[in-house]
């Protein structure tokens, strides 16, 4: 398996009755898309969020949280997520949050 089915399936539960949101295999996981752009998704067991250049250092700062990079270089923009750091549905709520308010900020594809 190569994502959580579990923690997808937490994801889908908070954008359930959204028409917005697309679900698309990406980076070995999967990802949701909001409005044709990555808003999250889940890798192995991790949360993958896109909080944006202007939160990207304060989401590091936070626990669990580490660089996004597949080629060893960070994806500015993107955190991992370790379970622990949403593992209660609060949490998770404020990183999905997190990420929509900056993918909203987006202009639509």
């Amino acid at each position: 398996m190569a994502y959580d089915e579990g923690a997808a399936q937490r994801v889908r539960e908070h954008f359930a009755g959204r028409g917005d949101i697309v679900e698309k295999k990406m980076f070995g996981g999967i990802a949701f898309m909001l409005r044709g752009h990555m808003c999250c998704g889940i890798l192995n067991d991790s949360l993958m969020a896109r909080v944006g250049p202007t939160q990207y250092a304060v989401a590091l700062q936070r626990p669990h949280a580490r660089e996004m990079d597949f080629t060893g270089r960070a994806m500015k923009g993107f955190v991992h997520v370790a379970p622990p750091g949403f593992a209660a549905d609060a949490a998770l709520n404020e990183w999905l949050t997190l990420c929509e308010d900056f993918v909203a900020s987006l202009p639509p594809k």
